[in-house]
C-alpha cells in the first residue's frame, strides 16, 4: 500500500484470477481454456498481418472483424461491438449501463468480477440466491432492478438456462438492460443472440478465449440493438479507441472464418466432458450437469480443500474457490485433453 494511494484505490477488492503456475510439469485445468491450439488458420493470419504495418495504428472500428462476427450470426455489422476481451466489454456495460438509480441483478454464485465491476464503477447490487440445485430461477428477477446480468452457462457451476428462460426475465423486465454473458455457450448452450432483434433491452457478451481457443489474444465482443452499441462504442472511444490490435483483428476473423475447427473442437470437448463426468460420478462425486467446458463438483465425503491440494502435490492444478459456504467443498475441472482427463481421473482414485 502506497501513501499515494486515493481511499477509492485503497478500498477496492480486485477479481482475483485463476493461477498461472510457472511449473515444469503441470496438467493445467484451472482456467476454462481450450485443450487445442487455435486454429492453423487464425496462426497464418497472424503471421501475415505481422509485417511493416505494424507501424501504423489498427482500424478503431476492426470492421472486419465484426463483419465477419455479423455475417457469423446473422445480424447487422451496427449490432456489434468488440474490445480486448470480454472482461473489456462487460467493463463498459457495467459503467455505461448499470450506473442506475436501482440495483443491479446478477447470482450469488457467479462470474466474481460482477462484484467487482460494481465496486470500480459504484454500482448499486444485489445478488440473487441460486436456488437448491444452484440453478438460476427467472422467477427471481422480478423485483425492481437496474439491470440484470447473468452468464448462460452460469459459472462455475456450469447449468445452462433454456431460451425461453431467458425470455421470461426479458419480457418481465422490459425497461431494464438484460446482459447475458455467453463465454461458455458454445459447448452446450443456446446463444441467446436469436433474441436480440425482437429484445431491444438485451445484450448479449462472448468471448474468443474459450471455445476458439484464442485466450492469449483478448477479444471478447458483444451483440445487440444498435442503439444499445452505440452507447458501448461512446464509452469505448473515451477510453480507448484502439482495444484490439492489428493481429487481434486478422485473429479473430480467421476463427470466425473457420468453422470446422471450431465444430470439430467444441465436439471434442463435449465428448471429453461426457466422459469425465461418468469417471467422476463412478468415483463417488456429485457433479452438477454442464453446458461448458467445465465441470462442477465435489465429494461427499472429503473437502474440496484437501483434494484441490492433494491434486497440486501431484502437479495437477484444478479450481477450488472456498466461498461461499454452498460451494466451499466444489472443485471446478476445466475439461481437458483425453491424456490429461486420465492422469486426473487417476490422482482422483488416490485421494478418495
Amino acid at each position: 500500500m502506497s501513501r499515494f494511494w486515493s481511499p477509492f484505490v485503497r478500498d477496492l477488492e480486485p477479481y482475483v484470477p485463476g493461477e498461472q503456475p510457472k511449473m515444469a510439469r503441470l496438467v493445467k485445468l484451472n482456467t476454462n481454456e481450450h485443450p487445442l491450439g487455435p486454429s492453423a488458420r487464425v496462426i497464418e493470419a497472424i503471421r501475415a498481418a505481422a509485417d511493416d504495418r505494424l507501424r501504423l495504428y489498427p482500424d478503431p472500428d476492426a470492421t472486419e472483424l465484426k463483419d465477419a462476427i455479423a455475417t457469423y450470426y446473422g445480424v447487422d455489422t451496427g449490432q456489434v461491438f468488440v474490445g480486448n476481451g470480454s472482461d473489456e466489454v462487460l467493463a463498459h456495460i457495467f459503467f455505461g449501463l448499470f450506473k442506475q438509480d436501482r440495483p443491479l441483478l446478477f447470482p450469488d454464485i457467479t462470474y466474481s468480477f460482477y462484484k467487482v465491476y460494481c465496486g470500480l464503477y459504484d454500482i448499486d447490487y444485489r445478488p440473487v440466491p441460486l436456488n437448491d440445485d444452484l440453478a438460476i430461477d427467472p422467477a427471481d428477477y422480478s423485483a425492481p432492478n437496474g439491470g440484470i446480468i447473468f452468464p448462460n452457462p452460469n459459472a462455475p457451476t456450469g447449468r445452462p438456462l433454456a431460451l425461453d428462460a431467458i425470455e421470461t426475465i426479458l419480457q418481465g423486465n422490459p425497461d431494464s438492460v438484460v446482459v447475458v454473458d455467453e463465454a461458455y455457450v458454445d459447448f452446450g448452450g443456446d446463444t441467446a443472440i436469436a433474441l436480440v432483434n425482437r429484445y431491444p433491452n438485451l445484450l448479449v457478451t462472448q468471448t474468443l478465449s474459450k471455445s476458439r481457443a484464442l485466450a492469449g489474444v483478448r477479444i471478447g465482443f458483444a451483440v445487440g440493438d444498435a442503439a444499445l452499441i452505440e452507447g458501448l462504442e461512446r464509452i469505448k472511444n473515451s477510453f480507448n479507441s484502439y482495444p484490439l490490435d492489428r493481429l487481434a483483428i486478422a485473429a479473430g476473423k480467421a476463427a470466425f472464418e473457420d468453422d470446422d475447427w471450431f465444430q470439430r473442437g467444441r465436439e471434442l470437448v463435449i465428448e471429453e466432458r461426457e466422459t469425465l463426468r461418468r469417471a467422476l460420478e463412478g468415483l463417488g462425486f456429485e457433479v452438477l450437469p454442464s453446458a461448458a467446458n467445465f465441470l462442477f463438483c465435489r465429494h461427499p465425503g472429503h473437502a474440496g480443500a484437501d483434494l484441490a491440494a492433494g491434486l497440486r502435490e501431484q502437479g495437477i492444478i484444478v479450481r477450488h474457490f472456498g466461498k461461499p459456504a454452498r460451494i466451499q467443498d466444489h472443485l471446478r475441472i476445466t475439461v481437458g485433453r483425453p491424456d490429461q482427463n486420465q492422469e486426473l481421473v487417476q490422482a482422483l482414485e488416490g485421494l478418495v
